[in-house]
């Protein structure tokens, strides 16, 4: 009897050993830097799927109110999850509002504040020289696919990259059609700017084709656990029409300033696509596993369409060229059928699918946006905030005699943002203009009370230059030489 126990105690002790050893291991496969949370080791991964479309406008979408745009698969799913009223990107065009999303930074992290060059415009009409942009992300700024990678997700990224020359450099398995490009010159053969792609036939839709390749994917990874960024050119320029819808939306009233009917198309074919691979997703039995955040990169491109009640679009600061459509699902984790009206970023983003992965952030690594994955389940709101936007550059107006821009040649000007509150303050570096806009009474930002309400201002300038002394925001004052005051 006492033998057997011997032997039962010592069979136990050979057990444990091998547990530990197997759990050392497996802390190893995931480095030191990036670890598993305790409660998830056991637990099947969610698949993580972020769509980032390009250049879509806040009411470019049904769920969002529009009339004109058709989007039925978009909105299906937006209503099974939360939709965001108040979401942001957290810079106005492409680039930095990309590298910000995939960094988790503010753009004075890494330096890319723009599309190169950040001196648009004539030069006789800049005042200020500039802050010069970075073109390419830096090298050891370690973003969420190289985290997900790390802790043993499958990686691809498929459609517009614009961070570097390569996304399998930054923790992507797999690239469809990614590279330095900020659109793919045609969106019909041959893909002037997406050398990789290859047309099956001579009138190919670039969108069409890059899902093909991403249901290709998706079909390859079968019970691992994924990271999707799914990140078409659409809905970017040049608007090239989806010619089988065309007829359709050149014969449909317009709504609410939106009546291009080759962008339509294009909408509408993007929403097509995005309706195959989630048909995908339910076949396979892996969309119940998958987290889903939707957003756009910056706001509509003001020539095509418009985001009327919101002011401007596309590399304004105005609430058109940030404020983006957004929704989160996730089944049986975020309740269907809910809106959010809290104000969010997609700095937000980064932080979040951690989370979501059971993954911590790197060691060392500033994440500036925070997870809102207990807003998302219903745990818990979240504490009002300050939003920031940093814009040391210019950026010239896409139409001529724009008066919803800050002035008729400049989209932008150098300066900066927040939103506080339902306030919002933007400031011009140039001649220190001010602009105070109560968003909740003025959504339009047609009411400047800048001079009527001294005490808001200076709250707000307070935490600006704060903001900048803390994040060595970089603000451009050296004269240019060749500007002409007239």
């Amino acid at each position: 009897m006492i033998q057997a126990k011997s032997c039962i105690q010592s069979l136990s002790l050979t057990f444990i050993c091998l547990m530990l050893f197997s759990c050392s291991n497996k802390a190893k496969i995931y480095s030191a830097e990036i670890k598993i949370a305790e409660n998830n080791t056991e637990e099947i991964r969610p698949n993580i799927l972020l769509i980032n479309i390009d250049d879509m406008g806040w009411r470019d979408v049904g769920f969002m109110g529009s009339e004109y745009y058709e989007t039925p698969n978009l909105d299906a799913l937006a209503a099974e999850g939360m939709i965001f009223t108040n979401a942001y990107a957290s810079a106005s065009n492409c680039a930095p509002s990309r590298a910000n999303m995939m960094s988790g930074q503010w753009p004075q992290r890494h330096g890319i504040y723009t599309v190169s060059p950040s001196a648009r415009g004539k030069s006789s009409t800049r005042k200020l020289v500039p802050t010069k942009n970075n073109d390419y992300i830096p090298v050891d700024n370690i973003l969420i696919p190289e985290v997900l990678k790390e802790a043993g997700y499958v990686t691809c990224h498929a459609g517009k990259w614009h961070l570097n020359d390569d996304p399998t450099t930054k923790g992507f398995d797999v690239n469809i059609g990614g590279n330095h490009s900020g659109n793919p010159g045609s969106y019909y053969p041959p893909y002037k700017r997406v050398p990789s792609l290859t047309a099956p036939s001579d009138d190919y839709y670039l969108t069409n084709l890059i899902m093909d390749k991403t249901l290709d994917f998706l079909n390859s990874v079968k019970d691992q656990a994924f990271f999707l960024y799914y990140s078409p050119y659409a809905v970017h320029a040049p608007i090239q029409p989806y010619k089988e819808l065309l007829a359709k939306y050149e014969n449909k009233p317009e709504w609410n300033g939106q009546n291009n009917a080759k962008y339509a198309t294009m909408v509408e074919n993007l929403d097509t696509q995005i309706g195959r691979m989630i048909a995908r997703l339910k076949e396979s039995g892996q969309l119940e596993n998958t987290f889903i955040l939707f957003i756009s990169d910056n706001g509509g491109h003001y020539k095509f369409t418009k985001q009327w009640p919101l002011r401007s679009g596309k590399g304004a600061y105005y609430e058109g060229g940030i404020r983006e459509p957004m929704f989160a699902y996730w089944k049986g984790n975020i309740p269907a059928g809910t809106k959010s009206e809290t104000p969010i970023s997609n700095l937000d983003f980064y932080p979040t699918i951690l989370e979501v992965a059971g993954v911590s952030k790197p060691v060392g690594k500033v994440l500036d946006g925070q997870s809102i994955l207990p807003l998302l389940t219903n745990q818990s709101e979240m504490d009002s905030r300050p939003l920031y936007w940093h814009f040391p550059i210019y950026l010239a107006a896409y139409v001529k005699n724009d008066t919803t821009t800050f002035d008729p040649l400049f989209r932008t000007r150098p300066g900066s943002a927040i939103r506080y509150g339902d306030w919002k303050l933007i400031q011009y570096f140039e001649n220190n203009d001010i602009e105070l806009y109560n968003l909740k009474e003025d959504l339009s930002e047609q009411n400047n009370l800048a001079q009527s309400n001294p005490e808001k201002v200076k709250e707000l300038l307070d935490m600006l230059d704060e903001w900048r002394k803390n994040t060595n925001a970089p603000v451009p004052t050296e004269l240019n030489p060749e500007y002409k005051s007239n």
